[in-house]
């Protein structure tokens, strides 16, 4: 028999726009402390939509509360990501390798640099 053992090196919040945001991403850090495990920073989903149309953001779910959770907890800002329809179609064909986004690349880049 074999075994694989992983080990948790670090985490990010994944949250969303919604008022309770702070109260959620307290929540996560009072666990990521329990677990002495570093948090990296916070990433905001359904963040915007921006309109193919005419380029604007709309904020779907409301006002955006991430900024004054990061401060509140002392954590970084990682990405807000967008909804995409582009990016909802490649999950639903099987086909997200194909995706092609950059609002990833600071995540990817911190991500390459934790050990």
């Amino acid at each position: 028999m074999s075994y694989i053992f992983c080990r948790l090196i670090a985490i990010i919040i994944v949250t969303s726009p919604q008022e309770l945001v702070s109260m959620i991403v307290g929540k996560a850090v009072k666990m990521a402390a329990m677990m002495q495990i570093p948090i990296l920073g916070l990433i905001e989903n359904y963040s915007y939509f921006q309109c193919p149309d005419n380029g604007k953001k709309y904020h779907i779910f409301g006002p955006s509360h991430l900024q004054a959770a990061a401060d509140a907890y002392g954590l970084k800002i990682l990405a807000e990501l967008p909804i995409d329809p582009d990016l909802a179609a490649a999950c639903d064909s099987g086909n997200i390798e194909n995706y092609q986004t950059n609002i990833l690349d600071n995540v990817i880049n911190i991500l390459k640099n934790t050990k």
